[in-house]
């Protein structure tokens, strides 16, 4: 099967969410960790986690799916987009080279 890339990026409420989270962003953000471990686990997610802009935390996932349907699917089921606590942008990927890294 072909697979295609996309860039998925997790927009946070506010610039400072990831400072300030209140306890049931929290326990949102819990979820939203555990299903992108799961997909991780399965294969369909390359990469994945926060990135310290200086305008603000964001969280991004390199995935590999079939197609944008299947992308939009992984967004759209995320717990934290499913609340409406966070919104998303999904956009195709060109993986030019990758090399495997697991974070300790």
């Amino acid at each position: 099967m072909t697979t295609q890339h996309f860039f998925f990026r997790l927009i946070p409420p506010r610039p400072t969410f990831a400072d300030d989270m209140n306890d049931d962003e929290q326990e949102l953000m819990r979820q939203h960790v555990t299903y992108v471990s799961e997909y991780f686990e399965e294969g369909a997610v390359l990469a994945y986690g926060p990135v310290q802009d200086p305008s603000g935390w964001f969280g991004i996932a390199l995935l590999e799916v079939a197609d944008h349907n299947q992308a939009v699917q992984f967004a759209e089921n995320d717990p934290t987009v499913m609340a409406g606590l966070n919104r998303y942008s999904i956009a195709p990927m060109h993986i030019a080279a990758a090399r495997g890294f697991l974070a300790r």
